[in-house]
């Protein structure tokens, strides 16, 4: 397969349409002429096989949140001058249980956030704060003081969307 020519033609279309005289000249023809069952492909298979990958490769590892900060974020500064904010953001679900009855659950994620937009969380956000979050999850392990190994699950934050601005108090 030439998953070299499909990966630059994702990169470089991400968010475009792709035209059927790109399909059929391009990149996602080789793909088909390449694959191992060597039988001809549509040009609606070759499209859906194409439109799929690279859709599925656009979701792998993405995480979306809107939530609110249950704390007011923690800068730590590392020695190479590169900073990292921490904070954790409550994301609530509301459902009708079997009676009827309005339940609410509510998530606590840990998320963390470098370099620019951990500056950029620095001078933005406040407690309380509603917001939605773009990331990726991340499993990290440490272990505890008693020497036991931990594992735990973070949201690094790729972006993020101020929903509620600061108020007086909040400021």
């Amino acid at each position: 397969m030439d998953l070299t020519r499909i990966c630059r033609l994702q990169a470089t279309n991400n968010r475009k349409q792709v035209t059927n005289d790109r399909i059929k000249n391009g990149c996602v023809r080789n793909f088909a002429e390449s694959n191992s069952t060597k039988e001809l492909m549509s040009d609606k298979t070759i499209f859906l096989t194409f439109f799929k990958t690279n859709t599925m490769n656009a979701l792998k590892n993405k995480v979306n949140l809107i939530g609110r900060l249950g704390v007011q974020p923690e800068i730590v500064s590392m020695e190479s001058g590169r900073k990292l904010a921490r904070f954790t953001l409550a994301t609530n679900e509301n459902y009708k249980n079997k009676d009827g009855d309005w339940q609410s659950i509510t998530q606590w994620h840990t998320i963390n956030a470098w370099g620019k937009l951990a500056e950029l969380v620095q001078k933005l956000l406040v407690k309380g704060q509603e917001i939605v979050l773009e990331g990726r999850l991340v499993n990290q392990s440490y272990d505890s003081k008693s020497g036991e190994k931990r594992y735990t699950t973070v949201v690094e934050a790729s972006e993020f969307l101020v929903l509620t601005p600061k108020t007086e108090k909040q400021a």
